[in-house]
């Protein structure tokens, strides 16, 4: 009897652990804790609720109900994207994209996408493709290269409006490369060394053309300067004239300073040499 009974309280022992182990779990599970920077989408019999779940303790039901947690900080993914230009070039790219999951739509975004790499698969990267095909059939491929912030522009815009209705915010967007066709960028190769010739040749001809300006400006000094020369001796009734010129005579071999000057077929004709002495030096006998 005594061992029966001491059987029995072993039992209800062991039961009320159970028990009380069951309680334990199922209070654990009837909570649920959202970290900052994430919502989380609760839902009962595989129903999703309305309402997202924000930062916080919840209580949820439980064994019946499930909660996902989505990430609402700042995600990057690299989409690559394909497309033709308005002159029919083949035009290729690859972007990196900043976003995020607006809060209020993560219930819509469970209901309709699911995870994440749902929406990056199945969202973002079609949408890409079709915002760049936006943003590049509005300029030729040259314009692409020449305009390339104006094509992100167009592409972030577009790229913008497609997504804002599935609930995810674009924040940035960078073009991590941009390429071209091989014979595109051959002719393009082609075009900058002849761009770089011609510019060469533009600035050989003003060179040239300022050199010859500066030889008409000389040319200009030099007529001014015997211009004057030419009315000093006219107004000197030509005796600088004959001066210079013995002056010049001189220089070339006369060994003494002469003081008259005697004209030539006239021997009773003579002018005075009237120069300053101190201002020239007698050449040296060798």
């Amino acid at each position: 009897m005594v061992l029966k009974n001491q059987y029995s309280q072993n039992w209800q022992a062991l039961v009320g652990g159970i028990l009380a182990a069951a309680l334990l779990l199922l209070s654990f599970s009837s909570f649920v804790i959202i970290n900052p920077g994430q919502a989380g989408v609760i839902s009962i019999l595989g129903k999703a609720r309305d309402g997202a779940l924000l930062e916080g303790i919840h209580i949820k039901p439980p064994l019946i109900s499930t909660v996902d947690i989505y990430d609402l900080t700042v995600q990057k993914f690299e989409v690559p994207a394909q497309s033709s230009t308005k002159d029919l070039q083949d035009l290729s790219a690859s972007f990196a994209i900043n976003f995020r999951l607006d809060p209020i739509k993560v219930v819509e975004i469970r209901r309709k996408q699911g995870t994440l790499q749902n929406i990056v698969s199945k969202i973002i990267a079609p949408q890409t493709q079709e915002s760049f095909k936006v943003a590049a059939a509005r300029r030729t491929v040259e314009e692409a290269i020449t305009k390339r912030e104006e094509l992100k522009q167009d592409f972030d815009t577009a790229l913008g409006d497609r997504l804002d209705k599935y609930g995810i915010i674009i924040l940035d967007t960078s073009v991590v490369d941009l390429a071209f066709s091989p014979e595109f960028s051959k002719a393009v190769e082609e075009k900058q060394i002849a761009e770089q010739r011609a510019q060469r040749a533009v600035y050989v001809a003003q060179e040239a053309e300022q050199e010859a300006q500066a030889d008409i400006n000389r040319a200009k000094g030099r007529a001014e300067a015997q211009r004057l020369l030419a009315e000093t001796l006219r107004a000197q009734g030509g005796q600088l004239v004959l001066q210079k010129e013995a002056i010049e005579a001189w220089r070339q071999g006369g060994s003494q300073m002469p003081n008259v000057l005697v004209m030539s077929g006239d021997s009773n004709r003579s002018v005075p040499f009237l120069f300053n002495l101190g201002n020239f030096q007698q050449p040296s006998t060798p």
